[in-house]
């Protein structure tokens, strides 16, 4: 990583740095992994590299089905050449199966399959918490129009039904995933892509036979194993053979 680079955002688990093109941008992903808001954090050697390329591979199919989002390519182990974004200031939150928040705010059984998928926007907010908003507080504080709201709803299920098919077909079971979004210019006109990143640090995945907990919960609830949880997900999902070898939590 060229440290002389110049940085444009940081966040929990990601660098921003300048592109080597106008309107591009380059995506560190971190070792760091936090919870609750950042309260509890810890260094889990890999990480990033295991996230870089699950994102990677997921981005590039919702890609090659047409779902635009920023990705463009993988550079090394850790970083990715993405489209720069206006960032919308919303976490996209969709739920196949209740779990985590949703289970505890509403006092219903986790693991209990959701009668339709459940799409939930949270205001991104560090210090407010993220909470949790409607479709009428983010049209009234503009955070996103009509339009673009029904467009991030849409791309939202599209992502929600390939992403079950395809985790499902490896024996995994998505029971939910948060998404961002971000706007792109064309002269005087912007449109709405996918941002971010989709990995097990985004998604809630659980082994379709156990029920075991292949994702950040692993960290969230100190259940251990979490380096290895992801690696497996990379390994079901075929993109594991030009990595390095996950060993002991660490890669070597």
């Amino acid at each position: 990583m060229n440290t002389k680079r110049k940085k444009i955002y940081e966040g929990k688990a990601k660098i921003l740095y300048e592109g080597p093109e106008p309107g591009t941008l380059i995506q560190y992903f971190k070792d760091d992994a936090t919870a609750f808001n950042g309260e509890k954090k810890a260094q889990l050697e890999g990480k990033g590299v295991i996230n870089n390329r699950i994102s990677e591979f997921i981005m590039s199919r919702l890609n090659g089905i047409g779902v635009a989002n920023h990705f463009i390519k993988r550079l090394n182990l850790r970083e990715q050449l993405i489209r720069e974004v206006e960032i919308i200031p919303l976490e996209v939150v969709c739920r196949n199966v209740i779990a985590g928040s949703l289970a505890t705010r509403l006092g219903q059984e986790e693991g209990t399959p959701l009668p339709r998928s459940i799409i939930e926007f949270y205001y991104k907010k560090d210090e407010l918490n993220d909470p949790m908003v409607t479709e009428e507080h983010i049209t009234a504080f503009n955070w996103a129009s009509g339009p673009e709201l029904d467009d991030i709803l849409a791309t939202t299920q599209r992502v929600n039904d390939y992403l079950c098919g395809m985790f499902g077909a490896v024996g995994i079971t998505l029971v939910d995933f948060k998404i961002e979004f971000g706007r792109v210019w064309e002269n005087d006109f912007s449109r709405v892509i996918l941002a971010d990143e989709i990995s097990p640090d985004s998604c809630r995945l659980w082994d379709a036979t156990t029920g075991e907990k292949m994702d950040k919960d692993r960290f969230r609830r100190d259940l251990g194993n979490v380096i290895e949880s992801y690696a497996e997900v990379a390994r079901r999902l075929g993109i594991m053979k030009d990595m390095p070898t996950v060993i002991q939590g660490g890669l070597h």
